[in-house]
């Protein structure tokens, strides 16, 4: 009998490297979206839609959170938004932990690990946190390694790609010195 383990899903293109990853070490996968940091609201839609549909691809388990939580994550990084990050893993891998509770499974991870744009460390250390806080364990796999082919899935899928982690200030240091959607004006 494999083990249950509970997958915090960040988006999809990350959430087929994990899960692969994952069941061929004879994981029993539950995957789970949730994420209050993701701005603005069509960006949110979109990640989300994209998580449907790889549920329905590729016949995974998967439960979505569609909870805008615009309010919640802005009250909770208040005063610290440069050193938002922590935050938001706590934010998401405690909720994550309190899910895998409720329904029975015994070990958490997330797809965060899958990204090289994240600090895995931070997340570790949330991770563990959020779990013994709700009495379940945190399982640390570093799923970069797929990311090359599991964004090459995603893209053969037409899936979503996002181009920042999620939240508004990601947002902005992604776009604060590109031209990218600047109406350019008569030029002469």
């Amino acid at each position: 009998m494999s083990e249950k383990i509970l997958l915090h899903i960040c988006c999809a293109p990350c959430a087929i490297g994990a899960c692969e990853a994952l069941e061929k070490e004879g994981f029993t996968v539950k995957g789970y979206f949730y994420n209050p940091n993701i701005h603005p609201l069509i960006e949110f839609r979109r990640r989300l839609k994209a998580v449907k549909v790889l549920r329905d691809r590729m016949k995974l388990d998967i439960d979505c959170d569609e909870h805008y939580g615009l309010r919640e994550f802005l009250r909770a990084v208040a005063g610290t938004e440069d050193a938002r990050c922590p935050t938001c893993y706590s934010m998401r891998l405690t909720q994550a932990c309190a899910v895998a509770k409720q329904a029975g499974f015994p070990l958490v991870t997330t797809t965060l690990l899958g990204s090289p744009h994240q600090v895995h460390g931070l997340i570790a250390e949330a991770g563990m946190e959020a779990a013994k806080l709700h009495g379940v364990e945190f399982v640390r796999r570093d799923f970069r390694g797929h990311l090359e082919q599991a964004h090459e899935k995603a893209r053969a899928m037409k899936l979503y790609r996002q181009q920042y982690c999620g939240c508004i200030f990601s947002e902005y240091e992604r776009y604060k010195d590109t031209n990218l959607h600047l109406y350019k004006g008569d030029r002469e």
